[in-house]
């Protein structure tokens, strides 16, 4: 175990806790930095209840799962705590607050982020210890670590773990694969007739998105080593798909829609491989235990790359300057450099990665053993 102290300022375990609320209610990449976190809060504390406060997509994936999760209250949709999903009206968290608070909860987390809006919200569950992040912007809660943009997600999270004792068990974020999600990605895909590599192309931050016609020049190098290539993504993300499956001119398979989120976990621990842009796919292809080859702005690979490297591989673009207008996109995180970081523009910030590099990591992944 990591104790504590190692990972920051650090606290003893607060005393007779049965039940601990932990706020992280956003993405899917998200969700899985805080994996190895709630290892850690289920480790200190092993008779606790631990209760996620989450969105309803958390409430499905956790749905007889096994792990540290003992039970998803899904939050009302709430600037600076979660969009609402689609078809899903904004509401007020008041009902939602009130009943919480008659949960009694001993420990309440924020995981949120910076917490100008999540740690009023945490403040108001009534627990009898909160700890959390804290930005310039946000009011305290009764124990908490500043927040600094660039830091590796995992640690920062396990560094909110320490301020209530709780020392990692593990740095490396672990999502447990179930039979069903077994079962639902051999319904959809089939038998494998060959070993299958997926690619995802999507992304929700454009400037994070490898062009698609790259993506392809990877899937005809893999067919032509005689893998069989699908083509992850979300409704969303039809377009992206069909341009990488037009651009391939080798037999791939997309698989846009065709999945939950439990059978994409089961889809991508079957395969090889994930090739993928910075996004949640990506991050769920390594917790479950899959190889990966990620592409990665350079900030990104600060907060978000996976640090091991026997079976990962983060590919980093240095492009710091806005493709179209030239702006330099990293001084507003130091307001002390020259220079206007704000930028309204949404071009890929990665077309700097050549295909060689990809394809050269992934055959070499594809070599090792299992």
């Amino acid at each position: 175990m990591v104790t504590p102290d190692l990972l920051g300022p650090a606290t003893g375990l607060v005393p007779d806790v049965e039940r601990i609320a932990v706020l992280r209610a956003n993405a899917l990449g998200d969700f899985i930095f805080v994996l190895p976190t709630l290892d850690a809060l289920r480790g200190a504390y092993p008779e606790a209840e631990i209760v996620l406060l989450g969105a309803p997509w958390h409430a499905k994936l956790w749905r007889e799962r096994p792990g540290p999760v003992d039970r998803v209250l899904v939050v009302p949709p709430a600037p600076g705590i979660r969009h609402p999903e689609p078809g899903e009206p904004e509401s007020t968290p008041d009902a939602f607050l009130a009943a919480a608070r008659e949960e009694r909860f001993d420990l309440a987390l924020q995981l949120h982020g910076g917490g100008a809006n999540s740690n009023p919200f945490v403040g108001a569950l009534g627990a009898r210890v909160t700890a959390g992040l804290r930005a310039a912007d946000a009011p305290p809660l009764d124990r908490w670590i500043r927040y600094v943009y660039y830091q590796y997600e995992v640690i920062r999270y396990l560094e909110v773990a320490g301020l209530v004792g709780a020392g990692a068990t593990t740095i490396v974020p672990v999502l447990a694969v179930t039979d069903a999600d077994r079962a639902e990605a051999a319904d959809v895909l089939g038998p494998a007739e060959r070993p299958r590599v997926a690619l995802h192309p999507g992304a929700t931050d454009t400037r994070r998105r490898w062009p698609a016609e790259r993506f392809a020049e990877v899937a005809r190098e893999l067919v032509g080593d005689g893998y069989e290539v699908l083509v992850t993504g979300t409704p969303a993300e039809q377009e992206v798909v069909d341009r990488v499956v037009g651009a391939a001119r080798v037999p791939v398979r997309p698989q846009v829609g065709t999945l939950s989120l439990g059978g994409l976990a089961g889809c991508y621990a079957g395969c090889e491989l994930v090739v993928s842009n910075d996004t949640g796919p990506l991050h769920l292809a390594a917790a479950v235990g899959t190889a990966t080859v990620g592409i990665y702005w350079v900030g990104n690979l600060i907060t978000v790359a996976n640090p091991l490297r026997g079976r990962h591989r983060p590919i980093c673009s240095w492009t710091v300057l806005c493709p179209v207008c030239g702006v330099d996109c990293t001084p507003g995180i130091y307001p002390h450099r020259p220079g206007d970081g704000d930028c309204p523009h949404r071009d890929s910030f990665v077309t700097d990665v050549p295909v060689a590099e990809v394809v050269e990591s992934a055959r070499e992944l594809l070599r090792r053993p299992r």
